[in-house]
């Protein structure tokens, strides 16, 4: 049987956050701030801020998926919401993991797009179905992907707490 899953290690993680960034860069696109969507953008989004050089980034809390396979009816930012003035009139990259159904980058972008001047997307990898196309792709799948940073159950996996 053939492994549905894309497994990306520690070790790709950082070729494809560089890639990632070049692939920017060299486009001639120079972002001034970076908005990364959390969780899942975290650390793409810190990775490609360092390759580019840029200390600004800004972090939209967004909730979408509840699950493997299964969302919200919309996403939604979650507390704690930022004051989104600090995008006004700049060069905006929106950083995630994964355009999966892009609904979640669509509603962020939405949201960019009532401060910033210009807006780019940037993901690690990006799905067939997804609703909003980016700018800058590293890989694109339709297989589940296995991050290295959600590989693991959380360690309070037997709490009753959410992940």
């Amino acid at each position: 049987m053939v492994d549905e899953r894309e497994i990306l290690t520690w070790d790709d993680f950082g070729t494809a956050s560089r890639e990632l960034a070049a692939t920017v860069w060299d486009s001639g696109y120079h972002p001034d701030i970076i908005v990364c969507v959390a969780r899942g953008g975290l650390l793409p989004a810190g990775a490609m801020g360092y390759a580019l050089g840029i200390k600004s980034l800004l972090v939209l809390n967004v909730e979408f998926y509840t699950g493997i396979g299964t969302t919200l009816l919309d996403p939604r930012l979650v507390d704690p919401v930022p004051d989104n003035h600090g995008m006004a009139g700049k060069e905006v990259l929106i950083v995630d993991d994964v355009a999966d159904s892009g609904r979640t980058l669509e509603f962020v972008h939405g949201i960019c797009r009532q401060y910033a001047s210009r807006i780019r997307t940037a993901v690690l990898y990006e799905k067939p179905r997804t609703v909003l196309n980016c700018d800058y792709v590293w890989k694109k799948t339709d297989k589940w992907i296995v991050f290295p940073w959600s590989a693991l159950p959380p360690v309070n996996a037997g709490a009753n707490t959410e992940a």
